[in-house]
């Protein structure tokens, strides 16, 4: 397995494994890279930036074979800035909670007002939602992908952040977890008005047994952390929305 993650902006978290933070938002989008297959972890927050996320990982892939390209990508929830570049991955197999697909179908006019009161070009923002993506598979439990070398877990741990929350987890030394937006490092984790705070706890109790306590956590936004700042995050949200 060959992958050259040096010079490319993404950070390894493993040889098979490495994500990016991306510009203006500080999102995370994460790449897995198998002998047959790779899948992407959220699509940015535009179909420029999506278009560029589609670059930057076919170069990543291209030691492997000139044809390798992204073949799978997971939503972990339905927010502009990790779906609206979806569209640019074309012939992907789309993975989510299950449930986004209403929300991507009917929720397009709050998604295009949000990524424009978060700042996102109007023009853009309306071009994205009417080009999205919905997800042909949604996971209501758990869905193993084969890659070819490693298989990765899909896990419908939500609801919390939103009512739709898949995390990612990938086996390995370290494993590793993508966990959207359950948690961030950057900032105080978001509740708007599609969170459900009653049950966020509750999800980042199951995403800390998915990951165990030597996994690499992937925030939504944010460094990477570990067990303890996920327990933290999850005692502080707890404390927050008066739940146990």
């Amino acid at each position: 397995m060959t992958v050259l993650w040096e010079g490319s902006g993404w950070e390894a978290l493993g040889a098979r494994v490495g994500r990016a933070r991306l510009p203006v938002w500080d999102c995370t989008a994460g790449l897995v890279v198998g002998d047959d297959a790779a899948l992407l972890v959220d699509a940015g927050s535009s179909l420029a930036e999506g278009a560029r996320l589609r670059g930057v990982a076919e170069r990543l892939l291209e030691p492997l074979g000139e044809d390798r390209c992204v073949t799978h990508l997971a939503l972990t929830h339905p927010h502009f800035d990790h779906v609206f570049g979806a569209a640019a991955f074309a012939g992907a197999e789309v993975f989510g909670a299950v449930g986004i697909e209403g929300v991507l179908a009917y929720g397009r006019g709050e998604l295009v007002a949000d990524a424009v009161r978060n700042g996102l070009d109007p023009a853009e923002a309306a071009e994205a939602a009417d080009a999205l993506v919905r997800p042909r598979h949604q996971v209501s439990g758990e869905w193993t992908l084969d890659l070819g070398g490693v298989q990765v877990l899909l896990a419908n741990v939500g609801p919390g952040h939103t009512a739709h929350d898949l995390v990612v987890f990938v086996p390995g030394n370290p494993e590793v977890v993508f966990c959207g937006d359950l948690v961030e490092e950057s900032g105080e984790p978001q509740a708007g008005p599609d969170a459900i705070p009653s049950r966020w706890p509750a999800a980042l109790d199951r995403l800390l047994e998915l990951g165990g306590e030597g996994a690499v956590y992937v925030p939504g936004h944010g460094a990477v952390v570990d067990t303890g700042f996920v327990r933290a995050q999850r005692d502080e949200l707890a404390a927050r929305f008066g739940v146990s």
